[in-house]
């Protein structure tokens, strides 16, 4: 499923509860909640950050393996050029003071899904983030004795 918002400006809760209604999504309320939290920080550093008074677009996808196991979720925009897997993960054992600020959304997305990927594409920044959702759906084979 794939769905273009445009503007972004307040629309965060919508973004977000597209993403949560995809048919894409398991129904499992574990990987759900960490599912949302993920989207959350995504969706909030574009909808923050990556556009000057949030003028711009977004565009969310969801896909499935094949064979349903693994779910990926795709944010695209044409924001600010800004890939925030360079930032170093926070140093957690430092007060929030000399943490400073920044970085703990994406760390977060790195913590609760199995892979968080950026691309900068033909202009637009992509942000992947995959799951694994279940077990493959395909039959194992039959051993034959």
């Amino acid at each position: 499923m794939k769905e273009r918002f445009e503007p972004i400006t307040n629309r965060c809760g919508d973004i977000i509860e597209w993403f949560m209604a995809s048919p894409d999504i398991p129904d499992n309320m574990e990987l759900q909640f960490k599912i949302r939290l993920a989207v959350e920080e995504a969706v909030a550093n574009v909808v923050d950050y990556a556009y000057e008074g949030g003028q711009g677009w977004l565009e969310a996808e969801t896909i499935t393996s094949a064979d349903g196991s693994v779910l990926s979720l795709v944010i695209r925009d044409a924001g600010v050029p800004f890939n925030p897997l360079e930032k170093e993960d926070p140093n957690l054992s430092l007060s929030v003071e000399e943490r400073g600020v920044g970085g703990l959304g994406i760390f977060l997305c790195k913590q609760l899904m199995d892979s968080v990927g950026y691309v900068y594409q033909d202009g637009c920044n992509v942000l992947t983030m995959t799951k694994t959702v279940g077990a493959s759906a395909k039959p194992s084979p039959e051993v034959e004795g």
